[in-house]
């Protein structure tokens, strides 16, 4: 005998409900018998069965539009329908299942015909079930996980930016004069990326290698980047190897982000007259386009071993000048955009919150 099933069977004849209802119990089935679409889809949705045998030609209400109401309804739309009808045009059939029918048996049927199919889909609905509810438990399983991942990544980053404004403060002790200024570059740089309306986890990545964009300064020597006198040509050069140095350090540490590239670009210039590899256009980060502009506005407005500040709107200038030569367009019209229309003014705070 099969296993049992649920199955409401709707047909406006008696006749035909008692023979069907009497095959199916034989075979082990329960059994709704309803003579009209109303009392089916009552009967339905009050306790959903594993299977409804449907018949087309009934009054008031026939058997296309109960399978449409079925199919609207969320509780009720997966019950599969299979049409029981005299009805032989395939234009009928094609209704059938263009209503939502899974199957479709013509009386006058053969009790073993409508057994098989009754098991096959009762099979199918069941896998589909079970396939629908191993895929809610793996989508806890995977929001716990996820949840566990964000709260990981969450500390990932705390540890990360710690490390990295420790990096940061080593650097700036070894050059009193520019004491701050790798802060005061990633703040400006955060204001022009949201006025370029970069993505929030860019301007993040943006953010922290900002704040380190000097690292490779470690290998100049201190008396090179405090000397106050013009530095000869060897001594610019070696300074020049900062970039590349600081974005060798950092590929060495994984972050979410091109932290290395951004260290590495953030003196090349859009037209290739920048260093350490004379890249053009597009082949520089939009991140490092970014820093570069910021750091070029701090590095002018503010003090330096062999000159002292030019002034904000000298820096300014400067921005203007090269934009869209030296300097991306977009970046430079956001900063100057910041400064001129959205009354930003140049950060005065360093790493340790003094002015």
């Amino acid at each position: 005998m099969d296993s049992q099933g649920n199955i409401v069977i709707v047909d406006d004849q008696p006749n035909n409900l008692r023979v069907l209802s009497g095959i199916l119990q034989q075979a082990g089935y329960k059994v709704r018998p309803a003579l009209d679409g109303a009392v089916a889809l009552k009967s339905i949705k009050s306790s959903p069965p594993d299977l409804v045998l449907l018949d087309i030609r009934m009054p008031e209400m026939d058997g296309y539009e109960v399978c449409r109401q079925l199919k609207r309804d969320e509780q009720t739309r997966d019950i599969p329908v299979v049409f029981i009808s005299a009805l032989q045009d395939m234009e009928d059939k094609l209704a059938a299942f263009q209503a939502g029918g899974v199957d479709y048996v013509s009386k006058p049927f053969q009790m073993e015909e409508v057994l098989a199919r009754v098991r096959a889909h009762l099979k199918l609905y069941r896998l589909q079930r079970d396939l629908q509810d191993i895929v809610e438990e793996r989508t806890r399983d995977l929001r716990t996980a996820l949840e566990s991942l964000h709260e990981s990544q969450k500390k990932y980053t705390a540890v990360l930016e710690e490390t990295i404004l420790a990096i940061s403060m080593t650097i700036e002790k070894r050059d009193p004069y520019t004491a701050g200024h790798q802060w005061r570059v990633s703040l400006m740089a955060v204001e022009i990326a949201r006025e370029l309306g970069m993505s929030s986890n860019s301007i993040e990545g943006l953010r922290l290698g900002a704040m380190v964009h000097d690292i490779g300064k470690i290998y100049v020597p201190v008396d090179i980047l405090i000397r106050p006198g013009r530095l000869t040509e060897l001594e610019f050069s070696l300074i020049k190897v900062h970039s590349q140095v600081g974005g060798d350090i950092m590929q060495q540490v994984h972050f979410p982000w091109p932290v290395a590239d951004m260290i590495l670009q953030h003196h090349e210039r859009m037209d290739g007259s920048g260093y350490p590899r004379g890249l053009k256009g597009d082949e520089i980060l939009p991140e490092a386009r970014v820093i570069g502009v910021a750091d070029v506005l701090e590095a002018m407005a503010s003090d330096r071993p062999y000159r002292p500040a030019l002034g904000l709107d000298l820096a300014l200038a400067e921005i203007r000048r090269g934009a869209g030569s030296i300097y991306d367009q977009d970046v430079a019209a956001a900063c100057l955009r910041l400064f001129e229309q959205r009354g930003y003014s140049m950060p005065k705070a360093t790493l340790d919150g003094s002015s």
